[in-house]
This record gives C-alpha cells, sequence and structure tokens, in this order.
C-alpha cells in the first residue's frame, strides 16, 4: 500500500510523462549495463518496453551528424502478427506537436510577422476574455505555458477515426466565457489552451490553414513525407495498431483535433529529420537566432524551484531544456514528450552532440519513450568517445536524522494541485508525514527531517523542503529521482502543492454543499466518437466531507453553486485548473466546468427491462444515461443503431465492457448494477431488445 502512495505522489510530479502503473520500483542497474553494440542494445531495451512496460508497439531512431545511425521497430502490430510494423509506420505524437507549433511561430517571427512580446490582440482581434488581464498575453507567454489560462478546452478533441474541429474552432468563444487564474507572465504551467491558440496565432498571420503552414514551412523542405495531422486522410495501412486494457479487440484510430497542442502524426525517422533545424544539419527553417530563443531558461520568468536535477524546465515549446540525466555530463540536452490515450511520443535532441533520438509507441509512456532515447544517445556518446563512462544512479542517500527548528512545524497543513488536496503533518520529532485524506486508508508517507533543512525519505529517493516564494505563497517542493528498472532514472524537481489558507463558508453553501456530497455528475455533451467512454465510466463524484474545510480536493467552495482552483503552482501542479458552476434547470441540477456539462445522479433513470424499448435523444443532442435495473441484469442487450450515435456500457466498478465505436458489436450482456449511456446526434433513436 505504501507503494502505491509514492506512485499517487510521484503523479503529481509527472503530469505530462504519464508514466505506467508499476513501474517505480527501486533499482539497483546502472543506466548502461548493457553489453554489446547499438543495435543490440536498442533491440534488447524497445523489447524491454513492449515485454514489461506496457507497450504494444515501439518505433525508435537515432541519427548522429546529420546520419540516421539506428532505425528499428518492436512489439505486436495486429492481434493475428500478419502486419508488420515498418520504419514508415506512423505513430501519433501527441504533445510533441508542440515543438512544431513553437517553430511555426519562430518561423513568423524571423518573417517579421510577429512579435514574441507584442499582445496577442494585435494578431487576433477577436480573442477576448471576462479577465481585463488578457490583454497582456503574448505570443511568448503561448509558447513558454505562461499565459495565464485555465488550462485544457479539449471537449471533442480525443475523437476515433472523427476529425471533428469543435475544439479548435469554439476555443475562443470558450475563452471568452473564462478568468486567467494568473497574471500573464507569473508563472509556467503546462497549458494545451496555449498551443492551440497558437495554432490559431499562426492560421491568422500567415493566411493559411495551420496544416499547410507546417507543410509548406518545415516538412517540405526537410523531405518529412510521414508526417501528417489530423486533418488529412491518414492511411489506415501505415498506422499502428492500437489496444486498450479492457478492450480485447484492436481499436479504430485515435485522432487529435488539436493540431498545434497534440494533432501531428509522423515516424521516428522524419523526427529525426525535424530535430536537424536544432542541431544546425537543416538550414532555412529558422534563424540561429529563433533556434537558441526556444532553448532558452524560459521557465526562469516567473515563480520557479531553485535549479536542481531535473525533466521539466520549460524553453519556447520544448518541455526541458536542460534534461538530465545529460546534465551531470555538462551535455545540452532539449527534450518534448507526448501522450494521448493511446500513442506516446519522445524526442530528445543534444544541439552542441548534433545528435538526436526519437522514440514513438501505442501504449506505454512518453516517459518510458524518453527512458529509451537518452539510453541510446548515451550508449551512442560513449561510443564516439564523447563520454568516457556511465555516471551511477543518482540517490539523496540514507537520511541522517537532525535537530529540526520549531519554526518549520509552521508549514504543516493542506496543500492542493489540480485535483489533488494532501495533508502535511511535522512532528516535534522532525518527521514530515503526507498523507492524502480523499484515501485515507493509505499509510502516511514519513520522510526524516536533515541537516540540509530538508526532509528524506527513508530510501533517499525523495527530498522535500517549503518555500514561501515571491508571491508570498508557500508551495511544497519535491526533487526526486526515479528509477526504472533496466532503463535508468527520471529526475523531477516541482512545487507539488501550495498550501491552502483556511477557508470560511456560510451556512447557506455549506448545506447546498452537504446535499450534493457523494453525488456522481455525468457527462451529457460529449461527441459520441470520444475515447472518453472507452477510458472508464467518465464521471464526476463531489467530495467535500474529506480534507480541509471548505474545500473540494483543490477547489475553493465560493457560493452555494461555485467552486474554483485558487492555487497558482508552477511546472504541472496548477495544469488545467477550472470553475464548477452549477445550475438548476426545470428540477434538475447541472454542472458546468471546463466547457463539459454533466447532470447529476438524480437524473439518471433504471433502463426500462421491458423486451422492447427506445432511446431518444432530445434536440440538443445531449446524451442519456442510465442504470441496469436487477430486473435487466444479466439479459442479453441488443440495439439498432442511428447512422450517428453509439452506446457504452460499464459494470459496476465502471469498466466499460462495451462501447460500440470502439468494439463495433451492438450486442452486450448486462452487468448487475452497471450503467449505460446512450450519445449521437439530436434526436438519435435507439431501438433496445432485452433477452
Amino acid at each position: 500500500m505504501k507503494k502505491r502512495l509514492s506512485r499517487l505522489l510521484v503523479s503529481l510530479l509527472t503530469v505530462s510523462m504519464l508514466i505506467p502503473a508499476g513501474v517505480m520500483a527501486a533499482d539497483d542497474s546502472k543506466t548502461g549495463t548493457v553489453g554489446g553494440n547499438l543495435e543490440k542494445i536498442a533491440a534488447e531495451k524497445a523489447a524491454l518496453l513492449t515485454g514489461t512496460y506496457g507497450t504494444t508497439s515501439v518505433q525508435y531512431a537515432l541519427i548522429d551528424n546529420g546520419t540516421v545511425k539506428l532505425s528499428g521497430q518492436a512489439g505486436v502490430n495486429d492481434a493475428e502478427g500478419t502486419k508488420p510494423l515498418t520504419k514508415d509506420t506512423l505513430y501519433g505524437i501527441g504533445s510533441t506537436s508542440k515543438v512544431f507549433t513553437a517553430v511555426a511561430v519562430m518561423k513568423l517571427v524571423d518573417d517579421g510577422k510577429i512579435d514574441l512580446d507584442t499582445p496577442l490582440v494585435s494578431y487576433i482581434p477577436d480573442f477576448k476574455m471576462k479577465d481585463e488581464r488578457y490583454t497582456k498575453i503574448t505570443p511568448r507567454m503561448l509558447l513558454n505555458h505562461s499565459s495565464g489560462l485555465q488550462g485544457s478546452s479539449l471537449r471533442n478533441a480525443f475523437l476515433f477515426e472523427d476529425n471533428d474541429t469543435y475544439a479548435h474552432d469554439s476555443l475562443l468563444a470558450q475563452l471568452s466565457t473564462q478568468n486567467l487564474k494568473a497574471d500573464p507572465g507569473a508563472y509556467s504551467v503546462y497549458s494545451n489552451d496555449s498551443f492551440t491558440l497558437a495554432e490559431i496565432l499562426v492560421e491568422r498571420v500567415s493566411g493559411m490553414s495551420y496544416t499547410a503552414f507546417i507543410h509548406q514551412s518545415i516538412t517540405k523542405p526537410l523531405e518529412m513525407n510521414n508526417t501528417k495531422t489530423s486533418q488529412e486522410k491518414l492511411d489506415a495501412s501505415k498506422l499502428p495498431g492500437l489496444y486498450f486494457p479492457t478492450s480485447p479487440a484492436q481499436l479504430p484510430n485515435e485522432v487529435i483535433n488539436v493540431i498545434g497542442t497534440g494533432g501531428i502524426y509522423s515516424t521516428a525517422e522524419d523526427l529525426l529529420k525535424f530535430s536537424t533545424i536544432f542541431t544546425g544539419e537543416a538550414t532555412g527553417i529558422l534563424s540561429e537566432k529563433s533556434i537558441k530563443a526556444m532553448e532558452q531558461d524560459e521557465y526562469k520568468k516567473g515563480i520557479w524551484p531553485e535549479d536542481a536535477d531535473n525533466s521539466l524546465d520549460y524553453g519556447l515549446g520544448w518541455d526541458s531544456v536542460k534534461l538530465f540525466p545529460f546534465n551531470q555530463y555538462d551535455i545540452k540536452a532539449v527534450t518534448k514528450g507526448g501522450d494521448t490515450i493511446l500513442y506516446h511520443a519522445s524526442l530528445v535532441v543534444l544541439p552542441e552532440q548534433n545528435m538526436a533520438a526519437a522514440v514513438l509507441s501505442s501504449g506505454g509512456s512518453s516517459a518510458t519513450n524518453q527512458l529509451l532515447a537518452n539510453e541510446l544517445l548515451l550508449h551512442a556518446l560513449k561510443d564516439n568517445g564523447t563520454i568516457d563512462e556511465f555516471l551511477p544512479e543518482k540517490s539523496f542517500g540514507t537520511p541522517v536524522k537532525a535537530d529540526m527548528p520549531s519554526d518549520v512545524s509552521k508549514h504543516a497543513g493542506y496543500y492542493g494541485a489540480t485535483n489533488q488536496q494532501m495533508k502535511a503533518d511535522i512532528t516535534e520529532e522532525g518527521e514530515l508525514l503526507i498523507t492524502v485524506p480523499i484515501v485515507p486508508e493509505y499509510p502516511a508517507e514519513k520522510y526524516v527531517y536533515t541537516k540540509d533543512g530538508t526532509f528524506v525519505s527513508e530510501d533517499g529517493s525523495i527530498k522535500i523542503s517549503f518555500v514561501t516564494e515571491k508571491n508570498e505563497r508557500t508551495y511544497m517542493w519535491a526533487r526526486q529521482y526515479v528509477a526504472i528498472p533496466e532503463l535508468g532514472q527520471l529526475a523531477i524537481s516541482q512545487y507539488i502543492g501550495e498550501k491552502l489558507a483556511s477557508h470560511e463558508i456560510t451556512g447557506e453553501t455549506k448545506a447546498a454543499w452537504v446535499a450534493r456530497e457523494g453525488k456522481t455528475f455525468y457527462p451529457l455533451n460529449e461527441k459520441y466518437t470520444s475515447l472518453m467512454y472507452l477510458i472508464q465510466k467518465p464521471v464526476l463524484e463531489i467530495n467535500t466531507a474529506a480534507g480541509l474545510e471548505g474545500y473540494m480536493l483543490d477547489k475553493k467552495l465560493i457560493d452555494p453553486n461555485t467552486a474554483f482552483s485558487d492555487h497558482q503552482v508552477p511546472g504541472t501542479g496548477s495544469r488545467d485548473t477550472s470553475v464548477f458552476k452549477f445550475y438548476n434547470q426545470d428540477g434538475q441540477e447541472y454542472l458546468e466546468a471546463a466547457g463539459s456539462l454533466f447532470v447529476s445522479e438524480d437524473s439518471v433513470t433504471p433502463l426500462y427491462a421491458g423486451k422492447k424499448s427506445v432511446v431518444t435523444l432530445q434536440p440538443n443532442g445531449h446524451a442519456k444515461w442510465y442504470t441496469v435495473p436487477e430486473a435487466a441484469a444479466g439479459k442479453t442487450m441488443t440495439v439498432k443503431m442511428p447512422f450517428h450515435g453509439a452506446f457504452a456500457v460499464y459494470n459496476e466498478q465502471g469498466i466499460c465492457v462495451n462501447f460500440t465505436v470502439a468494439s463495433g458489436e451492438n450486442t452486450v450482456t448486462l452487468p448487475e448494477n452497471g450503467t449505460i449511456v446512450f450519445a449521437g446526434a439530436s434526436n438519435s433513436a435507439f431501438l433496445i431488445d432485452l433477452n
């Protein structure tokens, strides 16, 4: 149980990396323990990803001084094993697309059409927000994640075989109803909306579609013939097989409809062609000035922890501009990872060494992909004599307990980050105990006070301290070395939570939230092709009883119907904040959050248990949810489907047992205490047979 809580804390640090569960174990292996040549090492490490770390298929390549020195694949493509993986298999690269967006903007900077520090409204006059500070947002702030936007307006952005442009087309309208969560430029925190807005910026300034612009300015000059966007026809024969743990059949392709944020498809070798922009081999794409600007320490422009070994130090578009472990060898490394639901990618570039590695996969994670890329580059550097020996894995060492000053105890309390709340207790004996109120069954994580003024875990992998920043907010700062067996280490240094102030609420407000306590709210306006329906039952549960009074996890209860996140945690801690707004209409309670609409469980009724029935969606096109009554459990439901519609069935644990878009099956055995959702076009009718 203790390890599970450790993973929860790690998840706060590595939201953008999506490390798979079960890979966080301690390991005594050292980077580079596998002997033999680079091709053999690559094959063995890639097989490790597919055999141990949840990766279905992986594609990798390495370039050295303009020459591809390594290219390969591992894993399975189709269940039958008849369709080979090749170097031309196209993978979604997710947020690695953001570096393309940064290059596109910098290309327009080079052309004199954009100034990074001119207000964005000069280029997009119809960009407006409720918060007057929006006029201070600049293109630079979009690219370094410091715009202050709430985070992610991704409704209908991740769809099966559907390139609906709603998420792109509706962004300006959605932003017009929002406030900022911080002053523009105050701190950098991962922001998907910033890059979709940057995509729109490129379109407005260039007068071209984003897809056309990046082809004209990037992919065609570099002969990246296997790079497409979600707005192009993707050849199914060139895409990898996609699978999900709860869905045994091969899935349709995942289409990401915010290109600037995550909607590019490419190959490892094509990404290496892209990397030559930054290693100097490719000329005419960007000026040297713009390339260097992208590599600068943009994260230092706002609130940020002191420099430490890390995998997250934002540049312009880059996740890190001083990536560990290369900083240990005094080698400059920049990186960008990407994770969608089914695709994962990592690009690591060593600009001064004229080297890069790219690893793409279906299944797995960008974190393990990055570790494979790191391993390939380190071995190549050793082969060419740039480094003599592989350095051992790092640790903070076994903690030696020291006397703790009494004033350290003032940092005890509750700390919040997006959808997270932690409690920090500090004992007189000099121990820090971290618990998560919403999961009280997990025992406390224990840390020992040491002479350098920090708390260190018993195994020496995590160091925690408390910092009051220039904005007078107090943060919990965690540094961690994460060992991934046989793949190396990740280093992470982030503020993982901000101390939450006590917050008194009125009796009326308390009564309203108590009435909602424990209730589940069901989504209504996500498109029927959305991957959201496959992952798990996509509901929100109201929980204000656990943790600090006056809060729902990290959200402060403002009045009977409103809650919002008031914290400002850089890195990933305040990523994807949103306002929760409840309202009643026609006797039903609804919740609006980040562009999505939910309805209370009070409005969810049992499915008719008779032999035949019809479910008809309303003119507003909202989905309809039903519970499985006892009389229907165990029966076989067959549905005659509308052309634009789908249904999903979930068991009592919220696991999807059938989603018609994914499975192609319109017949399912209804589980006991299950749930069903019907979604589709307005007025769609579903004809139901129960046997």
